[in-house]
């Protein structure tokens, strides 16, 4: 069986001491005498405490967590963008916790509400196909990529869809082309929206019919 990990109240007992001091002297409080910080840890690190980091998040109001709410995980994209997420928490010290959506407006409303459960420090999201309604998002500290809302005064980190789109139309017109064909996400979409208008102007500069 596993051995349970020893707490404060632990130490405490066995040291007979208040709990309060175990505490204050882990954290190397001013009030504490240097002879009883030594003590307390010494017996600390000999029988392996770890402190509970739920607990000290909950007291300080920092989970030091980052929610982050993808449309699909085996997309090319959304996996890129998820590694660079995680690669970069990790360098301030901060935990992901993931949900995906699968494009799916139920299970993106679940997971939202599942990490204001969880008290993240803010959440990353890029909306699902089907989601027209953005009330799930408005108790969150957010900041939307790619897919945004824009019915939420948020910050977001997008790319300049309609200037993007516009190229890549020209490319094919100077490479030959004449019937060139727009296939989009819905319309509800601000990213469809942009590259639309995009292809539409790119296409209407050069005097091919849209």
């Amino acid at each position: 069986m596993k051995k349970r990990q020893i707490t404060i109240k632990d130490i405490a007992k066995a040291l007979h001491i208040s709990p309060s001091t175990v505490s204050r002297s882990l954290a190397d409080h001013p009030d504490i005498s240097q002879e009883t910080k030594n003590i307390v840890n010494a017996y600390a690190r000999e029988h392996k405490y770890k402190p509970n980091a739920l607990a000290l998040s909950l007291r300080t109001n920092n989970t030091k967590t980052i929610g982050v709410i993808l449309p699909q995980i085996v997309h090319y994209f959304f996996s890129s963008v998820l590694s660079g997420i995680e690669d970069e928490a990790e360098k301030g010290g901060y935990r992901v916790i993931i949900c995906q959506s699968n494009e799916n407006y139920e299970k993106e409303v679940k997971g939202a509400q599942a990490l204001l459960e969880a008290r993240v420090c803010g959440v990353l999201a890029s909306v699902a196909k089907t989601t027209t309604i953005y009330n799930h998002f408005q108790e969150l500290i957010m900041v939307f990529f790619d897919r945004i809302c824009t019915g939420i005064l948020t910050d977001r980190v997008v790319v300049d869809d309609y200037a993007g789109v516009c190229s890549a139309v020209e490319y094919l017109i100077r490479s030959g082309c004449r019937r060139i064909a727009f296939f989009g996400s819905p319309s509800h979409l601000a990213i469809s929206n942009n590259r639309r208008m995009g292809y539409e102007d790119a296409l209407r500069k050069n005097g091919l019919p849209v």
